[in-house]
């Protein structure tokens, strides 16, 4: 069975452990990486040998936020085509749309439960 690797990318450590155990409880075979902060984030790709096969993104961060991330990704031949899921406390319907229309390849508000993240990410991952 392949590694699947993905990136999460977040400002906010204690979403990232939640992530991280909810993860580990939705798939087995992934390898999963951090970054703190979308800038960060882009220039890492940018240099990089090997890409995620999928990126997790919130939009609140500061910087550089996750809605310029996805248009600048989405401007690289070589980053274009990871898929990118938005994991953001918004479910405001226009920044929906919005990134959806960048490239966004889905969109989900943060669960309230743990649960319902394992269950999200049982969906997205299977």
């Amino acid at each position: 069975m392949a590694v699947m690797r993905i990136l999460h990318i977040d400002d906010d450590e204690d979403d990232h452990e939640i992530f991280a155990t909810a993860l580990s409880e939705a798939s087995t075979g992934i390898e999963l990486s951090f970054i703190d902060n979308a800038r960060d984030a882009l220039q890492n790709l940018m240099l990089a040998s090997q890409y995620p096969d999928i990126i997790f993104l919130d939009l609140n961060m500061p910087e550089m936020n996750g809605q310029q991330f996805l248009m600048e990704i989405k401007k690289q031949d070589k980053l274009k085509n990871i898929p990118i899921i938005i994991l953001s406390t918004s479910s405001h319907k226009p920044t929906i749309e919005l990134t959806r229309e960048a490239g966004a390849k889905d969109f989900f508000t943060k669960p309230d439960k743990y649960e319902d993240l394992v269950k999200m990410l049982k969906k997205v991952l299977n």
